[in-house]
């Protein structure tokens, strides 16, 4: 989406009160709505990339989401199957499902963020414009990428709160693959 594209304005209980274009939302840090998608291969793997450099937001970092903004009207669910599908350059892709809801708020952003798991089964051809680097990695593999790498911040926070959901009592433990 281009910063002209136009958003829903939404309150802290995640409501529609408005809309403005990205652009405006960013500069102006209005809170509005994103979707993360944690895409895994048939092997276990999730996909990683590093953002282009061109990135209204986050230039040049690492993520272990796929995702974005979702648009005016449009639902999480719409937008997590859009962004999943348009960033690992697939289609037939299963509906995303969703995890985990938070509101992420720092001094620069705020945005309501969905969070959503996927299998991807289908070969990935990332979009040049989004994707300037990707892989599927392990768990171990990420784990040790963590300190490494510079990664956004809100897919990092993201990321917490899903391996902290996975690792509580009574919740299903993380998929983990060896290499």
């Amino acid at each position: 989406m281009s910063a002209d594209e136009v958003l829903d304005i939404v309150d802290e209980h995640d409501r529609v009160v408005g809309q403005a274009t990205r652009g405006e939302a960013m500069a102006n840090r209005l809170r509005h709505r994103c979707v993360f998608v944690a895409a895994r291969d048939p092997a276990g793997r999730l996909f990683v990339h590093r953002r282009t450099a061109h990135k209204l937001v986050f230039p040049s970092l690492y993520d272990m989401f796929v995702g974005g903004v979702v648009g005016a009207g449009e639902s999480y669910d719409e937008a997590a199957l859009r962004e999943a599908e348009e960033e690992l350059g697939v289609s037939g892709l299963p509906a995303p499902v969703p995890v985990l809801k938070f509101l992420y708020e720092t001094p620069e952003h705020r945005w309501w963020s969905s969070v959503y798991e996927v299998r991807c089964d289908l070969p990935v051809n990332p979009q040049v414009e989004e994707v300037a680097w990707h892989a599927f990695l392990t768990d171990e593999e990420l784990d040790r990428r963590l300190t490494e790498w510079e990664w956004v911040p809100d897919g990092l926070a993201a990321f917490h709160r899903l391996r902290a959901r996975r690792t509580a009592p009574g919740e299903p433990r993380p998929h983990r693959t060896t290499p």
